[in-house]
């Protein structure tokens, strides 16, 4: 529901109150200029620094900063798009409306620190039942000294405009419009204040600290300025990654070149500003905010192969709602979201929410005007700073600062031209990983049997293999004692299946391979996975996600599984797994991980080749160690090996 205007009206003067560098009321100004029609504007700034800030606004979508000396203290202004004063000049000059500052110049003015309801409140209940909270929460508060002689020389402006204009809408700050409203009823005297103020200076802001000082998060200000007119249209970007799809062949000959990361963000925001309503409607920063989630999942989706689920999604929106309850706000701010995203998911996801957020594609180093680096202490007084830690190859000898930033293609279509090798291969060390992983369920699988074949009883001649001190405890009101027995399993485990997602529609894991073991200490795979074309992460190196796999040890024996007709049967990619692993295995035992347990007439089938399975629960396991296993890299030859390590994280 659109939020509803409200406008304190004394004489022709139309006042809207406003909260300072909050989108929600520069939203309010355009309502207003649309509702008034106002032949003059007035806004909350003094006529002194009139030149520069029009200059700023010249330069809008480049945010500037203007800077001055008041006494010791250096004053920042930032001239920024959502902030209603900002919003109000440009207005004003793009509808020919005549502008006046009101406001009085003054070096002694305190820093306020107030707590304010949250301005998002105001798209659910309207303008004037927040501003009527508002007056009801500070009522009686006394003004200071500063205030008293502003709102004296705003009142006195606005009473010399009113002579001359016949609708004046004036921006003012909540906090004084009550006050300056009371104070029009009576003539007010010229103020004796500064009339010329030297030393203004009119700055491009740096595009890093366009990351960290701005009142409102970068993303949230490049899609408000995008609604500002006509929506953008929609990306040509395609796919849920952040690169496009290729085919084998393109990916061989290198003959698609891929989108730069800084297009693929602008993509990003330029999608969120045009699905969120249209030009008209009034921004709602809840669904901007679930916009800028579900597009820093398809760049977490890119760079970890890794989809993100839906209960990662609920547990994300619930602790952010609750962090902010904590704070006394409605949504949680850019800090409170980051802490969230590393929390809830993890630090990768965190560094892709966080590039995004802070993401601002208009704002450059280089400018017709000196360009200024501002630290959030300077212009806010004070910042919080929070850790990312996200996955990456660790290599001895590197600094910390070089940790922090993996390796990107010098030109666009470089990493292609590593796809000259027809054959493929994986990275040892995951194959080692896989290995380890793999004796490690064999040894939970002869355990799980173990278990069901031991019995316990009361203790009469024999300890037999032991007490059992949980079956002791749970009859301790009887005072006996009782042992275990251990009967060893006849036979061993051959071969392993894990699966991860069964992908019954096979849509997600097109890619299906059978590799065999390069020497006796590797096993046979089968395997499906993730399309390698959707993620390349280096010359001839690609990125998958395993949707489950088998492995069978001795190796050198396995037939491709994927297109051998006495596997028919299967009605999804895991049973075909399951299948040739009874097939394939030597000794009697065969564990399958995987959510649920096979359908029963596996066990028929495990019975007649005297084998049987052992189902181990997905859920019983590490979901950290799971989610390492997922991941697996392919190469394009084996000289990919030597310089895989700088690529694979």
């Amino acid at each position: 529901m659109p939020a509803r205007l409200f406008l304190e009206q004394f004489g022709p003067v139309h006042a809207l109150p406003v909260l300072h560098y909050r989108m929600e009321f520069a939203q309010l100004v355009r309502m207003a200029i649309t509702h008034v029609r106002p032949d003059a504007v007035a806004i909350e700034l003094p006529a002194t620094l009139e030149a520069p800030f029009l200059r700023a606004l010249q330069r809008l979508p480049q945010i500037s900063a203007l800077s001055y000396q008041a006494g010791t203290e250096t004053v920042y202004l930032l001239v920024e798009p959502a902030d209603p004063l900002v919003e109000a000049a440009r207005q004003a000059l793009e509808l020919g409306i005549l502008l006046y500052f009101v406001d009085v110049d003054t070096d002694a003015y305190p820093r306020h620190h107030e707590q304010l309801p949250d301005s998002y409140s105001i798209s659910r209940i309207g303008l004037e039942a927040y501003y009527l909270e508002y007056r009801a929460a500070f009522d009686g508060q006394l003004p200071c000294s500063e205030d008293r002689r502003r709102e004296q020389g705003m009142t006195y402006r606005l009473q010399q405009l009113s002579k001359k204009h016949q609708r004046i809408l004036f921006v003012c700050g909540m906090a004084h419009l009550e006050r300056i409203k009371r104070l029009y009823a009576a003539p007010q005297a010229a103020p004796l204040e500064r009339i010329r103020r030297e030393g203004v200076n009119v700055f491009n802001l740096h595009p890093d600290s366009c990351r960290e000082i701005l009142a409102e998060f970068p993303f949230l200000s490049a899609v408000y300025e995008l609604r500002r007119g006509q929506l953008p249209d929609e990306p040509a970007e395609s796919g849920s990654g952040l690169r496009k799809r290729f085919h084998a062949l393109e990916l061989i000959t290198g003959g698609k070149q891929q989108v730069p990361e800084e297009q693929l963000m602008e993509n990003a925001i330029r999608r969120t500003a045009r699905h969120l309503g249209h030009a008209g409607a009034f921004l709602d920063r809840q669904r901007l905010i679930y916009r800028l989630f579900n597009e820093a999942a398809r760049h977490y989706r890119q760079e970890t192969g890794e989809a993100l689920h839906i209960w990662q999604k609920r547990a994300f929106f619930r602790f952010a709602r609750n962090y902010a309850l904590q704070t006394g706000m409605l949504m949680p701010d850019l800090f409170q979201l980051l802490a969230t995203a590393r929390g809830c998911i993890d630090d990768n996801f965190a560094h892709a929410f966080c590039r995004l957020a802070t993401c601002y594609p208009w704002q450059t180093e280089s400018s017709d005007l000196a360009t200024i680096s501002i630290s959030p202490e300077e212009i806010w007084g004070g910042s919080r700073r929070i850790r990312f830690r996200p996955r990456r190859k660790r290599s001895k000898g590197l600094s910390q600062l070089g940790l922090l930033k993996r390796k990107r293609e010098v030109r666009p279509g470089e990493w292609l031209e590593g796809f000259d090798d027809p054959s493929i291969c994986s990275y040892p060390p995951e194959d080692i990983a896989v290995e380890e992983y793999g004796r490690f369920l064999k040894r939970k699988g002869c355990q799980q049997l173990s278990e069901e074949l031991s019995r316990t009883e009361k203790f009469s001649s024999s300890l037999l293999d032991g007490i059992d001190m949980r079956e002791t405890l749970r009859n301790i009101h009887d005072g006996a004692i009782y042992v275990r027995e251990q009967q060893r399993v006849a036979g061993g485990v051959g071969c392993l299946v894990v699966i991860f997602d069964e992908d019954r529609k096979s849509e997600r894991y097109p890619y299906r391979m059978t590799w065999l073991g390069e020497h006796e200490q590797e096993s046979d795979m089968a395997f499906y996975a993730t399309d390698p074309a959707e993620n390349i992460v280096g010359p001839g190196i690609c990125r998958c996600e395993y949707g489950g796999f088998m492995l069978s040890y001795p190796p050198r024996r396995m037939m491709d599984v994927w297109h051998d007709p006495d596997y028919q049967m299967a009605v999804s990619r895991s049973e075909v797994l399951l299948l040739a692993a009874l097939d394939y295995s030597i000794e009697k035992h065969v564990v399958y991980v995987a959510a649920k347990p096979p359908r029963s007439i596996f066990k028929q089938l495990a019975a007649r080749r005297d084998r049987k399975i052992v189902y181990i629960p997905l859920g019983s396991l590490s979901p950290h160690k799971l989610k390492q296993m997922r991941i697996m890299h392919i190469l394009s030859g084996k000289d990919k090996r030597e310089i895989a390590k700088e690529y694979i994280w």
